[in-house]
């Protein structure tokens, strides 16, 4: 198998929904730094349902430029858990892993919401991809900030989610740098 199928078969591995339960909540864990793949693939063999959010990261080493795939957030995965029935004191065991994030004696979950986010953010390719619908070109709406409320024209979209928006104000458009969470297409 060619390495980049087994990238695409990797992502669409990490992609597959858990067996969620009434119960089954999204939890943290501290990793090794660079062993997020470590940890993934032995949480994996011992039955957990693990989530790495995964961005391009460029490297420049030697006069050599590099992009691959890296961990959105780096040292920290998720990871589905049902507390009351799983043996969920095993994570902290797991080569590659630290320890699940815990309040007292209990894991602590993410917030409801989140980590389901993120998998709706994430492509084909395992990718987390920000642009949510919107394209060079397109109307859009900037929902916070200094010029919230104001329409202008989506100018260029990169992949680490900055945005550039041309304003019209004063009989001209106004670059304005944003982050892609500020904009909404409209119609």
């Amino acid at each position: 198998m060619s390495s980049p199928e087994k990238a695409a078969s990797k992502a669409s591995a990490s992609l597959q929904r858990p067996v969620i339960g009434p119960a089954t909540r999204w939890y943290a864990a501290s990793v090794f730094p660079g062993k997020e793949d470590v940890a993934e693939r032995h949480l994996r063999i011992q039955g957990f349902h693990p989530f790495v959010p995964r961005c391009e990261k460029t490297t420049r080493h030697a006069r050599r430029i590099e992009t691959r795939p890296a961990a959105y957030f780096p040292g920290y995965m998720f990871i589905a858990l049902d507390v009351a029935l799983q043996r969920w004191r095993s994570v902290n065991g797991t080569f590659g892993v630290r320890s699940l994030i815990m309040q007292g004696e209990r894991p602590l979950p993410v917030p409801s919401g989140l980590v389901e986010r993120f998998i709706a953010l994430t492509g084909g390719d395992g990718l987390l991809d920000f642009r949510g619908g919107l394209a060079a070109g397109a109307s859009v709406r900037i929902l916070s900030g200094p010029f919230a409320e104001m329409i202008g024209r989506l100018d260029r979209l990169d992949p680490a989610g900055r945005a550039r928006v041309l304003v019209a104000i004063m009989n001209g458009e106004i670059p304005v740098d944003m982050d892609s969470r500020e904009l909404v297409a409209i119609a």
